[in-house]
């Protein structure tokens, strides 16, 4: 009977301390699970997807401080691409304006307010102009906020008989604001002017 009861305690301290190691087992992996989890979280949150063309590209994120002359760069480029593109057709022009106007402050709208009442934009409907630009460079000085900017472009003025090439010189600041659809820099252009519109050339279409 004895022998018995010695087997018995024998055992259940066997299982006991089998017990015990499968909990501390459990306990490590759980821990090490939760560890590889949060890295690999971590880890991805480093990445940004971009759909471009049906194809996606791997991005990495960064501290917006690295970034800030890449994307004020493009801010800029961007709304005088939306100002300056312009077609003979007033829902192209309004389009363009409303894109571009999203992006700066009332500089940029009292500047179209300007054009519109001279009787620019009818002008270019009339006429049958088209208006491009072309970007040469575009300075951002990130030394002090906000932030000054120079774009140095030219328009190619199309009209149905001759092309003509200007000079365009733009002055302005940038503001951090908020990221938006219309707005996905989170910039606003300040204190915007021309500073520099010359002829360059013009010629006649063949």
């Amino acid at each position: 009977m004895f022998t018995k009861i010695k087997n018995l305690d024998t055992a259940f301290r066997h299982v006991r301390a089998f017990t015990i190691i499968v909990v501390l087992c459990s306990a490590a992996s759980s821990v090490y699970i939760a560890y590889k989890s949060f890295t690999t979280v971590a880890r991805l949150q480093e990445k940004v997807y971009i759909l471009a063309n049906g194809k996606a590209i791997e991005a990495f994120a960064s501290d917006r401080k690295e970034n800030i002359p890449v994307e004020a760069k493009d801010h800029v480029g961007m709304f005088h691409h939306f100002f300056f593109t312009l077609d003979p057709d007033d829902k192209v022009i309004k389009e363009n304006i409303t894109k571009a106007l999203y992006l700066a402050d009332g500089t940029a709208r009292n500047t179209y307010n300007d054009l519109r009442e001279n009787g620019y934009f009818s002008g270019i409907i009339s006429g049958n102009i088209s208006q491009e630009i072309a970007i040469d460079s575009i300075r951002i000085d990130v030394s002090n906020y906000p932030y000054g900017f120079w774009c140095y472009a030219r328009q190619k003025i199309i009209r149905p008989t001759s092309i003509a090439w200007r000079t365009l010189v733009t002055q302005g600041e940038l503001r951090n604001v908020s990221r938006s659809e219309n707005n996905p820099h989170g910039f606003l252009i300040e204190r915007w002017r021309t500073i520099g519109n010359e002829d360059i050339s013009t010629e006649q279409r063949k």
